[in-house]
């Protein structure tokens, strides 16, 4: 048996709790480090919408659709100048609002969506040309 002192929402208690095995860790063992090998990602999307055949602009980045939704704010425009993790789209999927950041700083290039567009995973949002260090 050992007595243990517990605090909950700033009230203390003092539980006895009984230890049934007396070597718990035991029973978990580590899993081994096998390496993985990853074939390289082939990413090929359908022609006909705004984002699927947008090509990168030099020195641009895509910021690329995480899921199936609706554009529900767009909340920046080219020249516009954003920070690392700036939320700079907010979508509309199954019902809840996801937002998407920028994944670098710099400045907006190209929008390729606007509000209430319909946008698959994978479409390429925006282009924004990342700032020099």
């Amino acid at each position: 048996m050992k007595k243990l002192r517990i605090t909950l929402e700033g009230k203390a208690y003092e539980v006895t709790v009984e230890l049934l095995e007396d070597s718990v860790s035991s029973a978990v063992q580590p899993l081994p480090q096998t390496p993985v090998q990853v074939p390289p990602l082939s990413v090929s999307f359908p022609a006909g919408k705004p984002g699927s055949t947008a090509p990168v602009g030099e020195g641009c980045v895509a910021v690329c659709c995480p899921m199936a939704g609706k554009v529900f704010k767009c909340l920046v425009k080219p020249g516009d100048q954003v920070t690392h993790n700036q939320v700079v789209i907010v979508l509309d999927a199954m019902k809840m609002e996801t937002p998407v950041v920028a994944p670098v700083a710099g400045v907006v290039r190209t929008v390729l969506f606007k509000e209430g567009d319909s946008v698959d995973e994978g479409d390429c949002l925006l282009q924004i040309e990342g700032l020099a260090h």
